[in-house]
């Protein structure tokens, strides 16, 4: 029993002591003036009113948008071919699961069960025939 209270005793003087070390550490840094050193971004040449279309308003927003670059990083990074699959798959992924389902009849606003066929048919087989037909892997 003599000995679990000497270990609390010991853990805690430890504990106390780690503590007020991270403590004056904190006390130090917040006593400091913070300076932020920001980098200044280049200013980008503005490429200059262009007419994009008959509509004033419309060309407004096409020339903030050809000005501005903060388009080229939505998302968290630039969008290029190696992220097409990213976009195909949100974009087009109900259209190119394993089994038809009606998916394009419903996003056409045509109950699948009410659909022709041509919006419900599963044209796998049709377009595997028509590759290997033209030699295509």
């Amino acid at each position: 029993m003599k000995k679990k209270t000497n270990i609390r005793t010991v853990i805690r003087k430890i504990v106390r002591e780690e503590v007020a070390v991270a403590i004056k550490e904190v006390i130090t840094e917040l006593k400091q003036p913070t300076q932020q050193v920001s980098q200044p971004k280049p200013k980008k040449e503005s490429v200059g009113k262009q007419s994009f279309s008959n509509n004033p308003v419309l060309n407004d927003v096409l020339n903030e948008t050809a000005n501005d670059d903060g388009w080229k990083t939505m998302g968290g990074g630039t969008y290029d071919s190696d992220k097409m699959n990213d976009v195909l798959q949100s974009s087009y992924g109900d259209m190119m699961g394993d089994k038809p389902n009606g998916n394009l009849a419903a996003s056409m606003g045509v109950n699948p069960t009410d659909a022709p066929d041509f919006l419900t048919k599963d044209y796998r087989k049709v377009m595997k025939a028509i590759d290997k037909k033209k030699g295509v892997n």
